[in-house]
């Protein structure tokens, strides 16, 4: 029997994260509750979850600064929870390293079907169809599903970059939309196309989302003279070639 996929639920308060364990541990997920902060990195660090529900406002340190902490550290899955509303929140979040964010109230199913989008695209075993690493080739020893360009290897199999013969942590989000635009080179993507296609269903926020990432993956792969994260004005993004131009 496949081992459960463990759940930290940071809250403090006890009835919504009572309701928030009932709820994942029918859709046979394992749970751990946490009520406040400190407590929180500790805990995540003891019971090593493989996905954290995470709310901003926490007594002792807040969610932001447990976000912070467990970066550090980890790529572990992190989706915020917030009774706030406003894009700043939003947006400062992601910066920070969460990989989704939704506001409370929220119903049931679409939290379950946030934490199963998420552990979704964590798994290695869904591979893409085409067999991507022979679109551009270039000379590398990786094995399994990858793109490859000069400097930069992107590993679908086991959700690895290499940039500039360094290995480069990536949380999942940013891996993807890596992977899926470099899958892609010199096609342009609207913001809504990534939304929708990286995300994997309906996301309800606005396209900024796309913007924080691109962000901070600009961040850790800086233009090369081959190739960079273009953006087109007005429409999206693409995964540029410059010596296709």
């Amino acid at each position: 029997m496949a081992e459960k996929a463990k759940i930290l639920i940071v809250d403090d308060d006890n009835n919504i994260a009572e309701l928030i364990a009932l709820y994942l541990t029918k859709e046979c997920y394992d749970t751990r509750i946490v009520g406040d902060g400190e407590e929180a990195v500790k805990q995540f660090a003891e019971y090593e979850p493989n996905l954290v529900l995470l709310d901003l406002m926490l007594p002792g340190i807040d969610g932001y600064e447990v976000c912070r902490q467990i970066r550090k550290t980890s790529d572990t899955p992190i989706i915020m929870l917030s009774a706030k509303g406003e894009i700043f929140d939003k947006v400062l979040g992601l910066e920070l390293g969460a990989d989704d964010y939704m506001m409370k109230p929220f119903d049931s199913k679409e939290l379950v079907a946030r934490v199963k989008a998420v552990l979704r695209r964590m798994r290695q075993d869904n591979p893409p169809t085409e067999n991507l690493h022979e679109a551009h080739p270039v000379s590398t020893d990786q094995q399994g599903e990858y793109v490859a360009y000069t400097d930069l290897v992107i590993n679908q199999t086991n959700y690895a970059v290499t940039y500039m013969g360094h290995k480069l942590e990536m949380p999942p989000k940013e891996f993807e939309l890596l992977f899926y635009l470099a899958s892609h080179p010199n096609q342009v993507f609207t913001r809504e196309q990534l939304l929708d296609r990286i995300w994997g269903y309906e996301y309800v926020g606005d396209t900024r989302t796309v913007d924080v990432h691109i962000k901070r993956l600009r961040e850790k792969l800086h233009d090369h003279e081959e190739w960079r994260l273009g953006t087109v004005w007005g429409i999206g993004y693409k995964f540029e070639l410059r010596n296709e131009l």
